[in-house]
């Protein structure tokens, strides 16, 4: 009995112990981030959608019938990666 009562105890302290890590090492997360700036895009270009996630933004655009995803920095809002789709010949 006590060896089980000592697992449950130990087993008990482990879910407790990564629960408050998990709350007090957040990091900076994007949750609650106030964002206020312009992104410019080519003239032309239509927005299909948008995602946020993990510290950044996800666009995918129309730009003059060829489709393009652009990546921009939450917190900055600097473009850091862009990718282009092209059908195979």
């Amino acid at each position: 009995m006590i060896i089980s009562a000592l697992t449950t105890a130990v087993a008990i302290a482990a879910v407790v112990g990564v629960i408050g890590y998990r709350v007090f090492n957040r990091g900076e997360s994007a949750t609650g981030t106030i964002v206020n700036g312009t992104v410019f895009l080519p003239k032309g270009a239509h927005v299909d959608s948008t995602t946020i996630s993990e510290g950044r933004i996800v666009v995918t655009l129309d730009v003059g019938g060829a489709t393009e995803v652009r990546f921009f920095d939450l917190k900055t809002l600097q473009q850091i990666g862009q990718l282009h789709f092209a059908t195979e010949r």
